[in-house]
């Protein structure tokens, strides 16, 4: 029966550790996910659409002024007022 070398040793505790620190890493970016999740359940309709049409989309702020019928002004606020929401909650 052969005997494990230092170095097969160390590189099963290595690997362990790293599955075990990939695990966390996961497990913190699920927690993430759902944080943000629900930061943006808690935004209203308006709010969800403008950020769905800016960041999904690849719309400026004139081309979703434009499409909701309202000014950029008002995008460029409604979309600050909700990263900042987002922000706060996670």
């Amino acid at each position: 029966m052969r005997t494990s070398t230092f170095f097969e040793k160390t590189y099963f505790f290595y690997k362990l550790k790293m599955d075990q620190i990939g695990n966390n890493n996961d497990d913190r970016n699920r927690l993430d996910e759902i944080a943000l999740k629900e930061a943006i359940i808690g935004l209203d309709d308006r709010e969800k659409n403008i950020l769905k049409l800016r960041f999904f989309r690849g719309k400026t702020q004139v081309e979703v002024a434009q499409e909701i019928g309202i000014s950029q002004a008002q995008v460029s606020r409604l979309e600050k007022g909700a990263l900042e929401h987002i922000k706060k909650s996670i």
